[in-house]
């Protein structure tokens, strides 16, 4: 289930005190704690291929644009 079509029943329970708590009990997007789902680039928001050494939290394509602006001389 999307955030989006959370949302859209989230609006159309809204008159239903009771269903609607009910469905946030049980269909409320969970926070994800860990794995690749959990990490995000800072610069452009992608999941995949995250680089977190060094606290740099960026995904490896950002990270090949800024490397030389960074400081790092071999990025390979």
């Amino acid at each position: 289930m999307t955030s989006k079509s959370y949302t859209k029943i989230f609006k159309q329970l809204k008159a239903k005190p009771v269903k609607l708590a009910k469905f946030k009990k049980h269909n409320q997007p969970k926070k994800k704690g860990f794995g690749s789902g959990s990490r995000k680039c800072k610069r452009c928001g992608r999941y995949g291929a995250h680089i977190s050494k060094y606290k740099l939290n960026l995904c490896r394509q950002c990270f090949r644009e800024i490397a030389v602006k960074i400081g790092f001389r071999r990025y390979y």
